[in-house]
C-alpha cells in the first residue's frame, strides 16, 4: 500500500492510545512460555509481538519469523533450552542477511546444539533443544542488546544460570536494564556490577503474578515530531505511560524539550505541547547508544525545522531491518537534505528547503515509514509500502487520520 499524505495541520486536545511496548512485550512472552503462570496485559499488538506468540504457541518444526528481528534472536536462545526438541528457525531474506553468529557462539559455550542451514553466521538455524549445563559466557560489549537480552531471559531455566562478562563499551544499557528489572518482577535474582551479569537459577514454583506492559515510547517518538513540527500550543494526549520508564527511548521526553516540546505527565498518560519556536541558528548534538531506535525520529525532525543535527552511536542500525543510516540519507537526500554519515554517526546540515511531493522508500522498515511521516505538517510526500507500520504499530495511520492528517 502506497499513500499520500497531503500538507497539514493537526488540532489539539487529542488522546491517542498507544499499544504495549513491543521490547517489554517480547520478553515478557519469552518468560511466560518457560513460566505459564504468568499473565500479561496491553501486549503490543504489533507484528512482531503476533509472530512471537504465534511461534512460541507452535508444535510445528519450522517456525519462520518473517522480519522479527527480536523475535529471531529472542527464540534463538528459546528453542536452545527446549530438551528434546528439535526446530528450523527462519525468516525473511532480509532476515537471513542479519547476522546472529554472536549469539549462537555463546550458546554453543552453554552447551547448546545449533546448525546453520546455508550461510555461516545467518539464520536460518537448525536448533536441537538440551539442558544447558555450563554458565559463563565472554561477549563483545558492544554488540545488539538483543544478543545479551536472549541469554539473560533463559538464564533461570539453566542449571547454574549464567555469568555474562561483557568486554568493552556496553552498548544500550536501558534495553538490559529493562530484561532485568522483568527478571526481578517475578522473582529471579540478578546483578550487574561493572561488566559482569550474572541471572541465578529460580529453584521454586513461581507463583501466579500479573504484569501489565507500558505503552510503547518507541511509538510515541513520532508524536514527539508531530507536536515538534506543529504551531506553537499544540498538544496531544498518549495512553499509558509512566514517569518510571523501563524503556530506553523514554529519553525522548528530555531529548525533544530541545525542540521545543514539554512532557506533562499525568495518571497514566503523558501530554506533549509545543512551547516555544526552535531558531534554525541552533544544533542539535545528541549521543544516541542507549537508544539508537529513535535517531530516524531524531534526524527528521531536524530537518523539517531546519536545523543542524550531530548524532553518534549509531553502529547498531546498520543491522536492523535495513541499514538505516544509508537509507536516512537517500531519502533525506530526495527532500533536499545535505547529510554525511559514518559507520556510526549522521551529521545533517541546516537547510530551509523541503523538496515537496518527494516520494520515501520504507526498506520493509517500519520505522522509515513513521519516521518521514510527521514531515506532512511541512509539506506534501509520497510514502511507499505504507502498510509496514505494521511491524510495530498497526493503528498509526488512523491515529494520524485522527487529529487531522490528510492521507490519501
Amino acid at each position: 500500500m502506497d499513500i499520500q499524505i497531503l500538507k497539514s495541520t493537526v488540532s489539539s486536545k487529542n488522546t491517542v492510545a498507544i499499544t504495549g511496548s513491543k521490547s517489554e512485550s517480547n520478553r515478557l512472552l519469552l518468560l511466560k512460555a518457560l513460566y505459564p503462570d504468568i499473565s500479561i496485559e496491553n501486549i503490543s499488538n504489533s507484528d512482531d509481538s503476533v509472530l512471537m506468540q504465534k511461534a512460541l504457541a507452535s508444535k510445528e518444526t519450522l517456525i519462520d519469523i518473517h522480519h522479527a528481528g527480536t523475535a529471531m534472536r529472542f527464540l534463538t536462545a528459546f528453542y536452545a533450552t527446549q530438551d528434546g526438541r528439535e526446530v528450523t528457525l527462519t525468516g525473511s531474506a532480509r532476515m537471513k542477511e542479519r547476522p546472529i553468529g554472536i549469539l549462537v557462539d555463546a550458546l554453543r559455550a552453554l552447551g547448546a546444539e545449533i546448525d546453520y542451514l546455508e550461510n555461516e553466521g545467518f539464520p536460518p538455524l537448525k536448533i536441537k533443544g538440551k539442558n544447558l549445563t555450563q554458565s559463563k559466557v565472554n561477549l563483545k560489549a558492544n554488540i545488539s542488546s538483543q544478543y545479551i537480552s536472549a541469554l539473560l531471559l533463559i538464564a533461570s531455566k539453566l542449571k547454574n544460570g549464567i555469568e555474562l562478562v561483557l568486554e568493552g563499551k556496553i552498548t544500550s544499557v536501558p534495553y538490559i536494564k529493562m530484561t532485568l528489572s522483568l527478571l526481578n518482577s517475578i522473582g529471579i535474582v540478578t546483578s550487574f556490577k561493572g561488566n559482569t551479569i550474572s541471572v541465578q537459577p529460580l529453584t521454586k514454583n513461581l507463583q501466579t503474578q500479573n504484569l501489565v506492559v507500558e505503552s510503547d515510547w518507541s511509538s510515541a517518538s513520532y508524536w514527539y515530531s508531530i507536536i515538534a513540527l506543529s504551531d506553537d500550543d499544540t498538544a496531544v494526549e498518549l495512553t499509558s505511560y509512566k514517569e518510571t520508564s523501563l524503556q530506553g527511548d523514554s529519553v525522548l521526553a528530555n531529548i525533544y524539550e530541545q525542540f521545543g516540546v514539554t512532557t506533562t505527565y499525568q495518571s497514566n498518560t503523558i501530554r506533549l505541547k509545543k512551547v516555544e519556536r526552535i531558531e534554525s541558528t541552533d544544533r542539535i548534538d545528541l549521543e544516541l547508544s542507549n537508544a539508537p531506535d529513535i535517531a530516524q525520529t531524531i534526524a527528521v525532525t531536524s530537518f523539517g525545522l531546519g536545523l543542524e543535527c550531530y548524532l553518534t552511536g549509531l553502529h547498531t542500525l546498520k543491522i536492523k531491518e535495513t541499514d538505516r543510516l544509508m537509507a536516512l540519507k537517500t531519502e533525506l537526500n530526495k527532500l533536499g537534505a545535505e547529510i554525511i554519515i559514518t559507520e556510526d554517526t549522521l551529521h545533517l546540515k541546516s537547510s530551509n528547503t523541503i523538496n515537496a511531493d518527494s516520494t520515501i522508500a520504507t526498506y520493509n522498515d517500519h520505522r522509515m515509514a513513521m519516521a518521514f511521516a510527521p514531515l506532512g505538517l511541512k509539506t506534501s510526500l509520497f510514502i511507499k509500502d505504507a502498510d509496514v507500520v505494521s511491524k510495530s504499530y498497526p493503528e498509526f495511520w488512523s491515529d494520524l487520520k485522527q487529529i487531522g492528517f490528510k492521507i490519501k
